[in-house]
């Protein structure tokens, strides 16, 4: 009866019940994103459900991916501290259990009559294992595991963060390539430009001011193809520094001129913001917190209540060693402790005012992951419904930039354009060049941008 009773007891928790805030965000997308009622409300193939390896098929960007992943030093802090969180779970459960430990003692010392007193003891000895009636050990036990589990969804945000800013990484140096053949070629075009000028200037055909003009041309496009050079070789360096390791020239050579052009990505339904809760592990990490806090509260409310103790002992005792494990030597203690605070100067309050705190900050922080992930999502559903029309306006643009410089070239040639003319057109034709380039890689790049906000896909071999 007394096992039972204590057993009651030690299942008391003074822990409140923990209820899910409700989410502050509206129950659609709003309608600048453009999401229609079938998508808005289907999310049987959200994006949690692909996995990056069947979003990003291309093998050279797969590769680039499994290289970070393998190698990138935030992703392994990320995995260290589970390992850390990990551990700190095992020690608060195991505070729930005695701890049995063997001793063994020996003294000698005087008596008062100048006479050597011998004292021996060995066994096995339980030391102030805590009855837990109120639930406080429990209460740690659930505050070290959400922490634990609070650490494991931010490494998966880290490794979705990761493998979203390598794919972005990789299409800034494929932009950079493009934009480098558009450079070079302009650059080409116009030092021949400036020879035929200077070739009419020798022959009195054209004047020196035209000859500058075509030689101002020909600078700016070195000025362009430096900047873009420069560019090139500091998103290389970043890409190399989320990799781990330097780029290789296997690597480096897949980069091609043309390859942006030809990647598509799938289309990413957006379901409903509602499903952001289960998707995003940086808003599970946040109610894994909150979740700690919560019961944070409980080990603080059983701190009002008495600690009771009890230190265990059994084992043999004799005066001298020879004797220590003979019969009748045997015996066993049994010492209960019982600890009621009385008077802490407001300590104990103070703490349990902290923890309710701890756990407003922590309802705070939940609702702003929320929000933060609704305008993400809401940011890059408005961004795609924008780009594509973005993207095929400026394809037409280029198109006619195009027509119209050959055009302005050949009424040059036959004398019916003057040489400003001429000029504004080439200067708006490699600027439609550069532009194209740009929007191209805006839209890829916001569609992973999409996958990482929507949830990401975690995919096989994550390392988690």
């Amino acid at each position: 009866m007394a096992l039972a009773a204590i057993s009651l007891l030690a299942g008391c928790s003074l822990m409140p019940t923990y209820e899910r805030p409700s989410a502050p965000v509206a129950a659609q997308w709003p309608a600048s994103a453009g999401v229609n009622a079938t998508e808005g409300t289907s999310s049987a193939t959200s994006s949690a459900a692909i996995n990056w390896q069947d979003y990003f098929s291309d093998p050279a960007l797969r590769q680039l991916i499994d290289t970070a992943l393998a190698n990138n030093r935030d992703l392994r802090v990320a995995l260290l501290n589970i390992e850390q969180a990990r551990a700190q779970f095992g020690i608060r459960r195991a505070d729930q259990f005695p701890t049995l430990n063997a001793a063994a003692t020996g003294s000698r010392s005087p008596d008062s009559d100048g006479a050597i007193q011998s004292a021996y003891n060995a066994g096995l000895l339980v030391t102030a294992y805590e009855l837990d009636f109120f639930g406080r050990v429990a209460s740690l036990k659930e505050q070290a595991l959400g922490q634990y589990l609070a650490s494991a969804e931010a490494a998966q945000t880290v490794q979705i963060s990761l493998i979203a800013t390598v794919a972005q990484s990789w299409l800034n140096l494929l932009a950079d390539e493009e934009l480098l053949a558009v450079s070079r070629q302009t650059l080409d075009s116009r030092a021949e430009s400036l020879k035929l000028v200077d070739l009419k200037v020798q022959h009195g055909a054209a004047s020196d001011f035209e000859r500058r003009s075509a030689q101002t041309l020909l600078e700016s496009a070195r000025v362009t193809l430096a900047q873009q050079m420069r560019q090139r070789a500091q998103d290389e360096n970043a890409l190399a520094l989320l990799l781990g390791q330097p780029i290789s020239d296997t690597q480096r050579a897949q980069w091609t001129p043309n390859k942006l052009g030809q990647l598509v990505f799938a289309e990413l339904p957006a379901g409903l913001p509602s499903d952001l809760l289960t998707r995003r592990p940086d808003i599970r990490q946040a109610e894994q917190s909150l979740m700690a806090s919560n019961a944070n509260i409980g080990a603080a409310r059983a701190a009002f209540f008495p600690r009771i103790s009890l230190t265990v002992g059994a084992g043999s005792a004799s005066s001298a060693l020879s004797d220590l494990f003979k019969d009748g030597s045997w015996g066993w203690t049994l010492a209960p402790q019982l600890v009621l605070p009385i008077f802490d100067a407001g300590r104990n309050q103070a703490n349990l005012d902290a923890a309710r705190t701890g756990r407003e900050i922590a309802v705070a922080q939940y609702e702003k992951a929320i929000q933060s992930a609704f305008r993400e999502v809401a940011d890059g559903l408005a961004s795609r419904a924008t780009l594509v029309e973005q993207l095929q306006a400026q394809q037409a643009l280029l198109d006619a930039e195009t027509a119209r410089s050959q055009l302005t070239q050949l009424r040059l040639q036959h004398g019916v354009a003057n040489q400003l003319e001429w000029l504004d057109a080439q200067r708006a034709l490699f600027s439609a060049q550069q532009a194209l380039v740009q929007t191209r890689l805006a839209s890829l790049q916001n569609q992973i941008t999409l996958f990482k906000t929507l949830g990401g896909g975690m995919g096989a071999a994550t390392g988690l």
